[in-house]
């Protein structure tokens, strides 16, 4: 078991897709850990789309190890299929390595109806910070509940 003062690790992976919404998200998202009620050291990558998200956390797990992984991108509807089959495959894809790794991940690849509406990308610049700031919730609980499955079972054994 780790001591109190342990610094945990955050990877935020984003896509390079859509980079001043997805920066807000991940701005957001650093803002709010650093309120965090534990040590977090946080970094940052960037590949180009969100397809490329999921090999990219799988080698970053396998070589960092980091405690916990958010990944971010938008995944726009320009009114062709394709994105419901992107998201799916990167949903898909990142549920299972997270089950095979035991490392969690973070969801906030967001597909949003209507983002090439009139006015709709400053809706979304908003509605971005609003899910970085639950995304870091959502780590910041997921580490805490962690730490307490590691705490029972140290007194289990």
């Amino acid at each position: 078991m780790f001591p109190s003062n342990y610094a945990k690790s955050v990877s935020i992976v984003k896509a390079g897709w859509h980079a001043a919404i997805v920066d807000a998200f991940v701005r957001s998202c650093r803002e709010h850990l650093e309120f965090a009620d534990m040590p977090l050291v946080v970094s940052e990558y960037e590949v180009p789309g969100v397809v490329e998200i999921p090999l990219f956390c799988q080698k970053l797990i396998d070589h960092s190890n980091p405690d916990l992984v958010v990944v971010v991108g938008l995944i726009a509807d320009h009114g062709v299929y394709r994105h419901d089959f992107v998201a799916s495959s990167v949903m898909d894809a990142i549920m299972r390595l997270q089950m095979q790794t035991g490392t969690p991940i973070i969801y906030g690849i967001l597909t949003p109806q209507d983002f090439m509406s009139e006015g709709r990308e400053a809706f979304f610049m908003e509605h971005f910070v609003i899910k970085g700031r639950e995304a870091a919730s959502a780590a910041i609980k997921t580490l805490e509940n962690e730490r307490l499955l590691a705490e029972a079972l140290v007194k289990m054994a």
